[in-house]
């Protein structure tokens, strides 16, 4: 069993690593801004504080075991509670991705949609791929209360019978997460394109209608 985690460990490190690198080369990340983990076993694998997710080393990523304390790796994003409470809130859940991405904070700025929908569903992709994306109040990066916020929105959601894949903190960016990396990056890129597509726009396009919607639904299994 030990030899099943250890090469799950490096086989995740490997996909932080990468994930960061494409983030980073795509424009989505800058500076030390936003985070990545990945569940690993009862544990979680997650970036360094203040690291640069353009040039992680996947040696110094922080290994974090059940309880949340620290095993290996340099110290843990300051994130850490948040990601460990998205992956106790939603089984599916084994990839975390936060950026600071440059059109999603722009929106907050400028003002969401709603507070229960950042965006309004203008595109059938938007609508098939993010789903409903909440605001959460402003509160300093790393402030455990957001975690509540996050988790509170995610119980919600799933009793509602429409899962959220995301959240937007208000001034600091998204929150994705998915089964897998490709998946939480879809999320992210379709999330991070509507918001610019929006912006352009002047805030101006209309919302699909409620009978296209519900031909998502239909032909696609769209959560919304």
């Amino acid at each position: 069993m030990t030899g099943l985690l250890d090469t799950a460990v490096d086989e995740a490190r490997d996909e932080i690593v990468r994930v960061g690198t494409s983030l980073f080369n795509r424009g989505y990340v800058h500076a030390s801004a936003g985070n990545i983990s990945a569940r690993v076993g009862d544990g979680h694998l997650i970036t360094p504080t203040d690291a640069a997710l353009g040039f992680l080393e996947r040696d110094r990523l922080a290994l974090v075991d059940a309880r949340g304390e620290q095993r290996a790796g340099d110290r843990a994003s300051k994130t850490l509670t948040l990601h460990r409470r998205i992956y106790a809130a939603d089984p599916t859940a084994r990839f975390v991705i936060h950026t600071h991405s440059t059109h999603l904070v722009a929106l907050t700025l400028a003002g969401v949609w709603s507070q229960d929908d950042v965006l309004p569903p203008i595109t059938p992709y938007f609508v098939m791929k993010v789903g409903h994306v909440p605001l959460i109040p402003y509160h300093r990066p790393g402030d455990p209360r957001v975690a509540d916020l996050v988790t509170a929105r995610i119980a919600g959601r799933l009793a509602s019978h429409t899962p959220i894949r995301a959240v937007l903190l208000d001034r600091l960016g998204p929150v994705v997460w998915g089964p897998n990396p490709a998946a939480a990056l879809a999320v992210l890129e379709e999330l991070e394109e509507t918001a610019r597509l929006w912006l352009l726009t002047d805030r101006r396009p209309e919302p699909l209608t409620i009978d296209a919607i519900d031909e998502l639904r239909v032909t696609f299994g769209a959560a919304w």
